[in-house]
């Protein structure tokens, strides 16, 4: 199974930022004001509400987080996803590193992740997989059956898109996806 280390490429892009000394604001989402997301703080992980659901194909899942707290605040732009017993994530698609995404007070973010097709002979299969909205916090587990895929998550080269402000544009990320 090929899975990216979430810890790993958080401390590269870490790194990297740090070495080229370029803000982390410019990976921020075009309607965050200039400079806005470097003054806000991680959302705090009680203050979000992060739920996963079958995503119409059998190896799709369509995850969603919502701020239910007061004020805007930042998740990472990349959903971290994760599979029971596994290591690693999810890739983002397109290749993307790590970068602020806000959310302001109610707002509501989506993305979509694809596994291996049930039908695959390669990788593994686990009982359920776990979203985070930020790398930082523990995350929910969802029962494989709760994504609509009720014989296993069939996992090999998993990917998930950004967050996005729709679910119709998380959709197209990831059907625009080539790999």
């Amino acid at each position: 199974m090929r899975l990216r280390s979430a810890l790993a490429s958080a401390l590269s892009v870490a790194a990297a930022l740090a070495l080229t000394g370029t803000a982390a604001a410019s990976a921020a989402p075009v309607s965050a004001p200039a400079g806005a997301t470097s003054r806000l703080g991680t959302c705090q992980e009680k203050a979000l509400d992060v739920r996963a659901a079958p995503g119409g194909q059998r190896n799709v899942a369509r995850i969603n987080v919502t701020n239910q707290g007061d004020r805007a605040c930042v998740v990472d732009r990349i959903p971290t996803v994760t599979f029971r017993g596994l290591d690693g994530s999810a890739e983002a698609v397109p290749p993307a590193g790590s970068g602020p995404y806000t959310l302001s007070a109610g707002e509501r973010a989506y993305a979509a992740v694809r596994t291996a097709d049930p039908a695959a002979t390669e990788g593994h299969v686990v009982g359920s997989l776990s979203v985070a909205a930020d790398p930082s916090h523990t995350g929910l587990t969802f029962r494989a059956a709760t994504v609509g895929m009720p014989e296993g998550v069939h996992v090999w080269e998993p990917v998930t898109t950004l967050w996005q402000e729709t679910q119709a544009a998380a959709d197209s990320a990831l059907a625009g996806a080539t790999r």
